[in-house]
């Protein structure tokens, strides 16, 4: 149902009924390691390049869901999902090998909410019983698209980003058990002229910040209705340039209420820079820790905001701006 100008309420409360994970070595060592579903030894994930083993990454979550699940591939309605690279190869590839009817999604960093989103319209409306939807990226396949092979060693500034070697998946049904989708915001595409390729989190804050201020215009809601207020992959700088573009909207959310996956996946000593990004981070820390947290009733209800930065390896050598978008999801534990 509609809500307000861009939101949606899930009057039938898909769940997101099984997830699974899987992840690259760096992972291994973070903070969320052991609630991964599946770690890998080396980046090449037995594959013969760093664009195949992200395929590796999508094909692994996603046989977890469906093995969770005790179902077949073929009794999934549809798969929705998308990725980083040129024409989101590992995805169209990984789709090639499931052969679930398919919707490739590019929101860039953002496509794991803009995904689950439109999952949860399909089974709410009743036009899927099953959707297997999420999101991936490994950091040396987008490294090299965006800025440079990982092997090149280049030079990063401190407002650069680490993108995490991810992938995060559930399944949306119409029935089961576990966490409930109730709502969502689908964002706008926002450019306030920002051009620097390595300082993410400053371009896409003005995106949070516009889908954070419709969701709770278009839902007639406070900020303390949700225990966490979650971003996708903002980083130091843009969770604190977001909250301050929140405050200066008259919205005032709790510092201690309000994350960055970017920043909640790595420990310290890791050194990610700014911390972590990629359409996998938003994923990842999602259907592991937050899945877990929500269906544990440690959390009852959370609101999820992933950002994108929607510019490509030949706009930004062309110095264009970079446009950005956000769409946020709400989800809360069975039972609230």
């Amino acid at each position: 149902m509609l809500a307000g100008k861009q939101s949606w309420i899930f009057q039938n409360r898909p769940v997101i009924s099984a997830t699974g994970t899987a992840a690259g070595p760096f992972e291994a060592e973070s903070k969320i390691a052991d609630q991964i579903d599946l770690l890998h030894n080396d980046l090449y994930m037995g594959q013969p390049s760093f664009e195949q083993a992200h395929q590796q990454l999508i094909e692994d979550a996603s046989k977890l869901v469906v093995q969770k699940a005790k179902l077949r591939f073929q009794d999934i309605n549809f798969f929705i999902s998308g990725d980083l690279i040129n024409q989101m190869t590992p995805t169209n590839f990984a789709a090639r090998m499931h052969r679930i009817p398919f919707l490739g999604m590019f929101n860039a960093c953002a496509t794991s909410t803009g995904s689950l989103a439109l999952a949860a319209l399909m089974v709410d409306s009743g036009s899927a019983n099953y959707v297997l939807t999420g999101a991936a990226s490994h950091n040396a396949a987008v490294e090299k698209q965006f800025r440079y092979p990982t092997e090149y060693g280049a030079q990063k500034p401190p407002t650069s980003q680490w993108t995490v070697t991810g992938s995060g998946f559930g399944l949306i049904s119409d029935q089961g058990t576990g966490p409930v989708v109730t709502r969502a915001t689908i964002g706008r595409v926002v450019d306030l002229n920002q051009t620097d390729p390595l300082n993410m989190g400053a371009a896409m804050a003005p995106a949070a910040a516009d889908t954070i201020i419709a969701h709770f215009q278009d839902h007639s809601l406070s900020p303390d209705y949700y225990d966490l207020i979650v971003t996708g992959d903002l980083g130091e700088i843009g969770r604190s340039l977001t909250l301050q573009l929140l405050q200066d909207s008259q919205m005032n959310i709790n510092e201690q209420q309000f994350i960055d996956c970017g920043l909640s996946i790595y420990n310290p000593e890791q050194n990610v820079f700014a911390g972590g990004s990629g359409a996998g981070c938003s994923a990842l820390y999602l259907y592991s820790h937050l899945w877990q947290a929500l269906n544990n009733k440690e959390l009852n209800r959370i609101l999820v905001i992933a950002t994108g930065a929607l510019l490509s390896p030949l706009s930004s050598s062309q110095k264009q701006a970079i446009p950005v978008i956000a769409h946020a999801v709400a989800i809360e534990s069975e039972g609230i």
